[in-house]
């Protein structure tokens, strides 16, 4: 097996040799900056990791893998438009440089350039891959729809949320990771199984995402702790809360006029998690879905020893502020 530091060097190398068309310019520039500003790559490793597993050839799974890093930019760049977002990866967002009407252009033909690298496997699983990869992308879309209704709505569930959650975050792993099974010529059988392990650990990793938010060490994790609390946002935390939490509590959430600025609201809504035992109740159910992501990795018929690095990356993955 691969390591997966060598799996994203092949990657990036794949990525720094995409020629696109240098007409109009304006067009294609936006998409080689996104594509250059570089992330984990968790997706595409994962992906040839898949190929790895059921001892596929690496190369032949490298189109796929530029067909999901592609569209999963592709989504970076509709999103940042929808959530107003300034920055991206410590860099100008495509809209913020080239303007909203250009970033929705250039966001559509990612889409289609996605698909023009996913034609490039091999003709015998071309039409698994196809399926596969066109549901993944509408299951993301979905989710990213329901994030949105969500945030006009009172009455949100858990379970809604974890669906949601599921699709917008999720389903990409997934796929992903089905891709490299199919283009590995995997049975259908281990190809779903290896879906249900990337579902499974991406739904753990979200649910993972909003514990770190309000409890990470925010140089660790990268991000503002209590970003969500500040936004409103409805994660599993402020969920769960609504659910346990008396009337007066519940009143805390949703008055913002009583507090003084947002460090006092962070404290405040923290201490009402800590109060009601938000994390632990977040913890176990996070831990659930990284068990059924184990327990489908298990039931795949390879070796034990070309799981070893996939079993890492999940760990490394869930230990983020280590």
């Amino acid at each position: 097996m691969h390591s997966p530091s060598e799996l994203l060097k092949r990657i990036e190398k794949a990525i720094s040799e995409i020629q696109y068309p240098v007409y109009p310019a304006s067009l294609y520039e936006p998409i080689s900056y996104i594509m250059s500003l570089g992330g984990k790559r968790i997706r595409p490793t994962m992906l040839l990791m898949a190929v790895d597993l059921f001892e596929g050839d690496l190369a032949a799974g490298i189109p796929a893998a530029l067909a999901i890093e592609t569209f999963h930019n592709f989504t970076l760049v509709h999103d940042d438009i929808m959530d107003n977002a300034p920055l991206r990866r410590g860099r100008e967002t495509v809209h913020e440089k080239w303007g909203t009407n250009t970033a929705i252009l250039s966001g559509d033909v990612m889409m289609v350039e996605a698909n023009k690298h996913l034609t490039n496997v091999h003709v015998s699983v071309l039409k698994p891959a196809l399926d596969t990869f066109n549901l993944t992308a509408q299951g993301v879309c979905e989710g990213q729809q329901l994030d949105m209704e969500f945030e006009n709505r009172d009455d949100v569930t858990i379970a809604e949320y974890i669906d949601m959650i599921r699709l917008k975050t999720a389903v990409l792993l997934g796929g992903a990771m089905k891709l490299g099974a199919i283009v590995a010529n995997a049975s259908e059988e281990q190809a779903d199984l290896v879906y249900q392990f990337g579902e499974n650990l991406g739904i753990a990793f979200q649910l993972q995402d909003d514990i770190l938010d309000v409890y990470g060490d925010p140089v660790k994790f990268g991000k503002q702790v209590g970003g969500d609390i500040i936004s409103d946002k409805k994660t599993f935390l402020r969920l769960k809360l609504h659910e346990l939490a008396d009337r007066n509590d519940i009143l805390l959430l949703h008055d913002n006029s009583q507090y003084s600025d947002n460090a006092e609201k962070v404290k405040v809504i923290t201490g009402l998690y800590n109060r009601y035992g938000i994390r632990s109740a977040a913890s176990e159910v996070m831990k659930h879905y990284l068990d059924l992501a184990f327990q489908a990795l298990e039931k795949i018929t390879t070796p034990a020893e070309r799981k070893e690095e996939l079993i890492i990356i999940a760990n490394s993955l869930m230990n983020r502020e280590n």
